[in-house]
Order: structure tokens, then C-alpha cells, then sequence
């Protein structure tokens, strides 16, 4: 197996092997404005006490709560769904070309 020197010390890396510090470099700071962003949110849309959505009672958030639940639901029910009629597309190509072949 080739390899080439790689800038790290002591590293080396397969022959056509993609270097992705800079992937990793705006990685980090996109993670790091996104964290100072949900640091700091909090402070930015509330005024008294109240966000966006106005003042929150345990109804409120029962409903959300009751909403994620059913989302989620909802999607795995979907992905399934398609998950299904995309196996039977598969099978469907493969009998055809193990009848044809």
C-alpha cells in the first residue's frame, strides 16, 4: 500500500486521500457561532419574561409536547411507507433481471 508524507508528523496518508482540515476549521466555527446564538437567544427575544409566543401556561406546552410526539410518529410511519414501496421496486428489478437474464 502507497502512502505519502502527510503534513502532520509521523502521519501518513493513502495516496489520493482528501484533506479535510478546512472542512473541519469551518466545522468548528459554524458550531461555535451556533452556540453563542443559542447562548444568547434567550436574552434577545424575551422581554418581561414573555418570547415570541407570549406569555407560556402548562397548556401550552402540554400541546407542543403532544405535537413532537405526533411528528415524530408521523415521520416514522412515512419513512417506513417509503422505505416498503422502495423494496418492492428493488425486488421487483431483481426478479425481472433474473428472469430475463
Amino acid at each position: 500500500m502507497n502512502a505519502r508524507a502527510s503534513p502532520v508528523a509521523g502521519a501518513t496518508t493513502p495516496l489520493g486521500a482528501i484533506d479535510f482540515r478546512p472542512v473541519k476549521r469551518t466545522t468548528a466555527a459554524l458550531l461555535s457561532v451556533l452556540a453563542l446564538m443559542l447562548a444568547f437567544a434567550p436574552a434577545a427575544l424575551a422581554s418581561s419574561g414573555a418570547g415570541l409566543a407570549g406569555p407560556v401556561t402548562d397548556k401550552t406546552i402540554t400541546f407542543f409536547c403532544f405535537g413532537v410526539i405526533a411528528f415524530f410518529a408521523a415521520i416514522v410511519i412515512v419513512m417506513s411507507l417509503i422505505q416498503n414501496k422502495l423494496e418492492k421496486r428493488k425486488e421487483q428489478r431483481r426478479s425481472d433481471l433474473a428472469r430475463f437474464n
